[in-house]
């Protein structure tokens, strides 16, 4: 028997497809770029791409030496190495179409980028523990939580008891509002999301690498309690995947 999942691994032609209309075909604004947040927001500035002095042993060892990583020193990020990481999984390059449109370090289908970074912020230089998120027009941190020390118990709690994503330095969790590639794809917008977001973690991995430190992907969760560590809704913001990143031992 053919699992019935299958037909969204292949671009769809459901019955009355053709005749179906996007938001974009209809002349309807674009949902924005990125989430809003509060005027008076508490924001913390990061490392400017431009000042980066890290990340550039070559991309052939990065690649040589990826693997999915569970143990973690108890050794901090500097503010740099976050910024690199941020900047290297959804940096924002350029505007385009009016600052409608994002180019990125990473593809998404039409660039819709209709994704949210989240960070559980444990062990970082000059950064307080807690929950944040990542503006990436800004390439600032918004602080949404902090001094809660229940934090790491709950992601692994969320994670289904995988304890060692709260031992890390820094867990992201990426969360996607569908309405940002709907607008274009309508109901062919799960495989591009799930395509997309695949390209933000591996370049976390390669990104990880390049600076002594190590990551793993996590689809093995627990959706309402993720989707209520982040604060979404679970319908128009849904929490995706995640990864936690910490210091590695150097490889030889």
């Amino acid at each position: 028997m053919v699992a019935s999942y299958r037909k969204y691994l292949k671009n769809q032609a459901f019955p009355g497809m053709t005749e179906m209309e996007t938001a974009q075909m209809k002349g309807l604004p674009l949902p924005p770029i990125q989430k809003p947040y509060p005027e008076n927001a508490n924001l913390i500035d990061l490392i400017s791409p431009e000042q980066f002095s890290i990340g550039t042993i070559p991309l052939i060892d990065a690649i040589r030496n990826r693997r999915s990583r569970r143990k973690f020193k108890k050794k901090p990020l500097t503010l740099e190495e976050l910024s690199f990481l941020l900047w290297a999984t959804q940096g924002v390059q350029k505007l385009i179409r009016q600052g409608l449109i994002t180019l990125r370090t990473v593809p998404s289908g039409g660039a819709m980028h209709p994704f949210e970074t989240y960070l559980l912020i444990n062990s970082v230089n000059s950064v307080r523990p807690g929950l944040y998120r990542y503006l990436a027009l800004e390439h600032k941190l918004l602080k949404l939580s902090s001094n809660d020390v229940d934090l790491p118990a709950k992601i692994n709690e969320a994670c289904n008891d995988q304890n060692f994503i709260g031992k890390s330095a820094v867990v992201f969790i990426w969360s996607v509002r569908p309405s940002r590639t709907e607008y274009r794809y309508g109901e062919d917008s799960l495989k591009d999301i799930l395509i997309s977001v695949g390209h933000i973690c591996q370049n976390l991995y390669l990104a990880c690498e390049s600076i002594g430190a190590g990551t793993c992907s996590i689809i093995a969760y627990n959706q309402d309690l993720l989707d209520n560590f982040i604060g979404v809704d679970g319908n128009d913001e849904i929490a995706l995947y995640l990864a936690p990143v910490g210091k590695i031992q150097q490889h030889p």
